[in-house]
């Protein structure tokens, strides 16, 4: 009974090194996603964002600078995504629309891209 309870209690230690690793990991990817969400809003003269949750590969921040910039960042989790943005101070918006999606500022490049989507155009190498 002895060896049962050893072995219970190995299982329980590896368990909690499993969990603290992944703790671990997740705060670094977060503290990652927060530096790059500050160097684009000090780039842009400051940010806001959405996070969108995108399905078995996490969650997408959008990042709209405050002069019309915009990017967007690929979070492994929700949670780590929610983590970033909260490290990052930045305002987040529940939906990307109204207000918000209109201090987007779209330039040549986009639109070219978005016509050769629609109409045949270049394909945007």
């Amino acid at each position: 009974m002895a060896d049962t309870e050893q072995g219970e209690q190995a299982a329980e230690a590896a368990t909690e090194v499993t969990v603290d690793k992944d703790a671990a990991r997740a705060e670094r990817k977060a503290a990652k996603l927060a530096k790059q969400i500050t160097a684009f809003a000090r780039a842009h003269g400051g940010a806001e964002g959405q996070v969108a949750y995108i399905g078995q590969r996490g969650s997408r921040i959008v990042l709209v600078g405050a002069d019309g910039g915009w990017g967007d960042l690929v979070a492994p989790t929700h949670a780590i995504a929610l983590s970033a943005v909260e490290k990052a101070g930045i305002t987040v918006h529940d939906d990307f629309d109204g207000d918000f999606a209109a201090k987007v500022r779209t330039g040549p490049y986009e639109w070219t891209r978005m016509a050769g989507i629609q109409i045949g155009g270049p394909s945007g190498g």
